[in-house]
């Protein structure tokens, strides 16, 4: 039986990686799909990538840094479908791998952006479209450079030590809702973000994104009774 079937879900940077795996594997669990990505073509050929599922799809091309078109987005989502159950925060960027005083500035500007501040948004605009689901989920995508200092990797590990304690500070001050929001760490993947960030590591040694699924499936059910927790593949 199809472990999703009759949910609607959204998920950034849904063309390629563990979004694009995400999103096929909600597919052939029955959910129905928006997809954000910056791309409109990449998204077509998700598109054509989803079509054996008999899924509904929404594309949507969106640069998540243009932040007042995530409140359109969540108006316009409203509007057509009353409500969310799934809001997948999976879209980040690696930035530069760099001692942290010669990162560029606009470098440091453009990680906080989408790692960070774009999930604020997400987060403030779609919270009440998952209060009208009956079972609202949120799952937004950590990493494991938040433990501890890992020399170089300063907006990406700080953005997203940022991320976890955002998510950790809303579910603590919503103890009551019915809404359960948590962090996953898929873990080593063959990605094409870690083969930027550790291009010496053989990616045939990794698992596939589509290999890392099976939690992302967990935190969307309905079953789900944790919030605010941090899980790992």
């Amino acid at each position: 039986m199809k472990k999703l079937s009759g949910k609607l879900a959204l998920i950034t940077g849904a063309t390629r990686g563990i979004g694009a795996a995400v999103a096929e594997r909600y597919a052939q669990e029955g959910a129905d799909l928006i997809l954000v990505g910056r791309s409109y073509e990449d998204l077509e050929k998700m598109d054509d990538r989803l079509a054996t599922y008999n899924v509904s799809v929404t594309l949507t091309p969106l640069d998540l840094r243009q932040f007042a078109s995530i409140d359109e987005m969540a108006h316009k989502i409203l509007n057509r479908f009353g409500k969310l159950d799934v809001l997948v925060g999976n879209a980040a960027i690696l930035g530069l791998l760099t001692p942290i005083v010669q990162l560029p500035a606009d470098t440091w500007h453009e990680v906080w952006e989408i790692n960070f501040f774009a999930n604020w948004y997400l987060l403030k605009a779609f919270e009440p479209l998952l209060q009208r689901s009956e079972a609202g989920r949120g799952v937004f995508v950590t990493t494991s450079v938040t433990k501890g200092v890992h020399p170089f990797w300063s907006a990406y590990s700080l953005s997203k030590k940022a991320l976890e304690e955002m998510i950790l500070l809303h579910v603590a001050e919503n103890t009551s809702s019915s809404v359960k929001i948590n962090l996953i760490d898929p873990g080593e993947a063959r990605t094409d973000m870690h083969a930027q960030a550790m291009p010496g590591v053989d990616p045939l040694t990794l698992p596939t994104p589509s290999e890392i699924t099976d939690l992302f499936v967990q935190l969307a059910s309905d079953q789900l009774s944790e919030s605010g927790r941090k899980f790992y593949v």
